[in-house]
């Protein structure tokens, strides 16, 4: 097979890396016609074992000088394969039906006895590593674009595709004009900071069906497999859907989930995959405060398409950096018009995490228990007017006429001395209630 390749290197800074490269790639066939083309950007990083209970993490970009050997074209299957560095290589495998095409997983191959990526490595073997990104439904004569970030994980490790332009199954020997937009790309709906969170479902034409509540799942993400957790999660999930005029719910469970993700400093990302259930969160700091920055979920469910809804503008679950945010209530995001995510016994801390235990915790409004006390001070106060006047009432006819109307002050004193007395333990109870929320698990 013929192959050329043509690439071109940005220097941009990210989160993960100083340096990236975007990779342009066109594989021609046996007729010298072009049938595959890719054009995007790739960061990896690799824990790898230095020593005994030791290890470190490299971070390389798909580099400037890549082969293209290993690629095939056919008819309804087909392979991109990147071969760069001492024994190192990258690989789309795609298949097709007759309207549509996906990619069915990502093999990245590396070598650890290639000491220039791998300094210090103790082992030098050549390992793979394969993941199954969504990348599907893409129109045929249409290509793959993806501008958001994607984070893969599998072991000890994660690729970072974002700028991503693919296409299979060229036909005429040219690449399409005409492209296949993901989800996390997708203009949605502004969702308001201060009316994301309900306690009212979003309307709907049919009612949610009732589901049993949702199972709670520990979730956290790690460096490298010798690190304490750098993000930590817990909730209970439920997502309901619409699909056409139904509604439409289902619970995430957690034994059958995976985790996935990667801890930034300005931004960090929780990805749970199951069998129906993919969903993203990232989360955004800007050094004080961090904040649920955008959800990108899919759901398959059993017939039908798949659902996919993306928002990128949202500022929910915020506290503050160093600190953990907990909602034990039933809350509830309205992610697009036609999905909502409900949780159940939330508490999250995306930065700041040490020795692998929640910080200190900043409680939602609808858990907040501190609206008690003005009731209480209120209730209390309302309590010793009515006393007082009773006391008094009841003093003046008793006493006022005989020789012991020096009772009336004494009696009112008394009843001022302990109502206030109550006004403080009612005061300092309310307090101590409010509190309870705040204190680490």
């Amino acid at each position: 097979m013929f192959c050329c390749a043509f690439l071109v290197l940005f220097l941009a800074l990210g989160n993960e890396l100083h340096l990236s490269h975007a990779t342009e790639v066109s594989v021609n066939n046996t007729e010298n016609k072009l049938c595959l083309y890719a054009n995007l950007m790739v960061n990896f990083s690799v824990t790898y074992e230095v020593g005994v209970n030791k290890s470190e993490t490299a971070l390389f970009v798909l580099p400037e000088n890549v082969t293209t050997e290993g690629s095939t074209c056919n008819d309804t299957t087909s392979t991109l394969q990147l071969g760069f560095g001492d024994g190192h290589s990258w690989a789309v495998k795609f298949t097709k039906d007759t309207k549509t095409y996906q990619v069915d997983a990502i093999v990245f191959t590396y070598n650890l006895n290639d000491s220039s990526v791998f300094p210090n490595s103790t082992s030098n073997e050549t390992k793979s590593v394969m993941v199954k990104p969504t990348i599907t439904n893409v129109g045929v004569d249409t290509y793959y674009s993806c501008k958001s970030k994607v984070l893969l994980k599998v072991e000890s490790v994660t690729q970072t595709l974002y700028d991503v332009a693919l296409q299979a199954f060229v036909t005429n020997g040219s690449k399409s004009d005409t492209d296949t937009v993901c989800a996390a790309d997708l203009p949605t709906t502004t969702v308001a900071p201060n009316t994301t969170v309900t306690t009212t479902a979003a309307p709907t034409s049919t009612p949610t069906p009732t589901l049993p509540t949702p199972t709670t799942g520990n979730y956290s993400i790690a460096p490298d497999f010798n690190s304490t957790a750098c993000l930590m999660a817990t909730f209970g999930l439920r997502i309901g859907y619409k699909q056409g005029d139904k509604v439409e719910t289902i619970n995430l469970v957690p034994n059958a989930t995976n985790v996935g993700g990667a801890c930034g400093v300005n931004s960090s990302d929780l990805i749970l995959t199951s069998n129906t259930i993919t969903i993203m969160f990232t989360f955004s700091n800007d050094s004080k405060m961090f904040h649920l920055h955008a959800l990108n979920i899919t759901v398959k469910p059993a017939t039908g398409a798949p659902v996919v809804a993306a928002n990128t503008n949202m500022s929910v679950w915020v506290a503050a950096v160093g600190s953990s945010y907990m909602c034990n209530k039933e809350q509830t995001l309205n992610v697009t018009d036609t999905l909502t995510l409900y949780t159940f016994a939330l508490r999250v801390q995306p930065f700041g995490v040490k020795k692998g235990e929640f910080a200190t915790a900043h409680e939602c409004s609808l858990d907040d228990t501190s609206i008690l006390i003005p009731i209480i001070v209120g209730a209390a106060l309302a309590c010793l007017i009515l006393i007082v006047v009773i006391a008094y009432v009841i003093a003046v006819e008793c006493f006022m006429d005989s020789d012991l109307s020096f009772l009336v002050p004494i009696a009112v004193g008394v009843a001022l001395g302990f109502l206030i007395i109550l006004v403080l333990i009612s005061y300092l109870i309310g307090r101590r209630k409010s509190r309870t929320g705040y204190q680490s698990v």
